[in-house]
């Protein structure tokens, strides 16, 4: 069967109507595969068994089948971000020139017509590039249900020329949703549904037809309430079960209404069974709520590991923190009269400090995590220091003594200072694209790698720490950020985040113009 035959039978079912392949995942240890179909409809869990069949037929009978459905709706600001990430990843040179402001979008029903915005001198970049634009034409195509056409236009220097610019929205949290095959299913209520299950910790989303795995955790059997009709009869609840299961990835308790030919059977379950479940999850009381339809035996793989999901999108614009423009004239002095190692103008650095509450910062069974109290960063672009973000963090609880003592920073400097979760999206971005220094930058980099993943944050960077290059670098008779910078005749204020971060930055200049290029480089 070719994918054209494949599609052309997928799309004679209401729900899948427009559907496209988005990819094929193929597990070899398992001898499975799983297709992955995006659909702009409804679909329903006949519409589920339909598509598994059309798979089955498509697949040697030696591999295992799985289908995987999402639901996803095109909209101008998810396909200007697809776009960016297209370029990004396939055509740098591009990228440089579109960014998502420059990207105008306009959906008429089934087809979308998408413009970059370019100037005289890009336009013949783009023009010779003729695959380019049919590139990305064919990557929505791909994932997402409808006909794509790119052009070009001319822009000014603010972005794309319009009568009145469309502020852009803060990305669309787009991720898609993990899942895991299940194996040893045994059927109690019904033989037929996804032999593939979601994330516990992934099921923050609308579905008429989600498929859950786990083991049971807790299980109690309760009656709805009794309901009182129009002619003043008292109709009796009806009898339901309330289980808790737990997946490696969390835990999720949820309702079930049994059947007479299987209730025997549900009603023998017991804590420490592993059960798939295929059911809704619905808004109810603006919470979602999962109501089970089918419980069978099944469970995850016996080496299950979860796969790190990935962050969130950086927000487009600085919400709370705004970094603002520095000059150093006794950086110009000092650079005019040497020449910059390569690496350090070639790349960008954000050279960072933090004050926190502690010293815990992993968390760990009778250890509290401690809390930022202050985040203070500089941005060295071309080898100049630049930009500037400094912010207090109220860490929602009262300091000691000796932290005072040693950072100056008082309960009352806090009160009104905005919460870590409030400025860590704004941190993030500002690293975005960064390399990242500190002195022995370890300690801070996992108190932000910690925050930002309770935003849903991923903060993956390089590191390169000034302790070690000043270890391997000078001979003195320790290597604390003052005596360095007593060797570099810079003064500062320690203990605070903003001056130790702008000393360290000045330390790490030195350090690199002394080496000749960054370590290991």
């Amino acid at each position: 069967m070719t994918e054209q035959e494949f599609l052309a039978a997928l799309h004679k079912l209401d729900g899948l109507r427009h559907a496209v392949l988005q990819k094929i995942v193929v597990d070899t240890k398992l001898r499975g595969c799983t297709f992955e179909i995006v659909t702009d409809r409804a679909y329903s869990t006949a519409d589920e068994r339909a598509a598994a069949a059309v798979v089955r037929s498509a697949v040697p009978h030696s591999l295992g089948t799985a289908v995987r459905i999402h639901k996803l709706v095109a909209d101008a600001q998810l396909i200007r971000r697809k776009i960016v990430e297209y370029l990004a990843r396939n055509h740098r040179a591009a990228a440089a020139c579109v960014r998502a402001e420059d990207i105008d979008v306009k959906i008429e029903g089934d087809a979308v017509y998408f413009t970059f915005g370019v100037d005289a001198a890009e336009r013949g970049f783009f023009e010779k590039n003729e695959q380019l634009l049919p590139g990305v034409e064919r990557m929505l195509a791909h994932n997402f249900c409808n006909r794509f056409f790119g052009s070009l236009t001319e822009k000014e220097k603010g972005g794309i020329v319009e009568d009145e610019p469309e502020e852009e929205e803060e990305p669309f949290d787009y991720r898609p949703a993990r899942s895991f095959p299940i194996v040893d299913f045994e059927a109690i209520d019904e033989p037929n549904v996804p032999k593939v299950a979601t994330y516990l910790s992934d099921c923050d989303f609308q579905s008429s037809s989600l498929t859950i795995c786990g083991q049971i955790v807790h299980i109690e059997e309760r009656m709805t309430r009794a309901k009182t009709d129009a002619s003043g009869a008292v109709k009796e609840g009806r009898p339901y079960l309330r289980f808790t299961i737990a997946d490696a990835t969390g835990r999720m308790s949820f309702s079930y209404f049994p059947r007479k030919k299987t209730a025997d059977k549900i009603r023998a379950l017991q804590a420490g069974d592993s059960i798939v479940c295929t059911g809704a999850n619905e808004l109810f009381n603006d919470r979602l709520s999962y109501t089970a339809r089918y419980i069978n035996r099944g469970a995850p793989p016996a080496d299950f590991v979860p796969e790190k999901r990935a962050g969130k999108a950086l927000p487009l614009h600085y919400g709370r923190i705004h970094p603002e423009k520095i000059t150093d004239y006794n950086q110009m002095d000092l650079f005019a009269q040497t020449a910059l190692p390569d690496d350090l103008v070639e790349n960008t650095f954000v050279v960072f400090d933090l004050e926190t509450t502690g010293l815990v910062n992993v968390p760990a069974p009778g250890r509290t995590m401690d809390a930022i109290t202050e985040i203070g960063a500089v941005k060295i672009i071309g080898g100049e220091i630049r930009e500037k973000f400094t912010t207090l963090v109220d860490p929602e609880r009262s300091l000691s003594e000796e932290i005072v003592k040693l950072t100056g920073i008082t309960d009352d400097m806090l009160k009104g200072a905005p919460k870590i979760g409030e400025v860590i999206g704004d941190f993030c971005k500002f690293c975005d694209g960064c390399i990242l220094v500190g002195h022995n930058v370890q300690f801070d980099y996992k108190f932000i790698q910690y925050y930002a993943a309770q935003e849903e944050y991923a903060f993956e960077h390089k590191t390169y720490d000034t302790l070690s290059i000043a270890q391997g670098t000078l001979f003195l008779p320790n290597y604390k950020l003052n005596t360095l910078a007593d060797h570099f005749k810079i003064s500062f204020n320690h203990h605070r985040a903003w001056d130790d971060a702008y000393t360290t930055a000045k330390i790490f200049i030195e350090l690199i113009k002394t080496k000749k290029c960054l370590p290991n480089a």
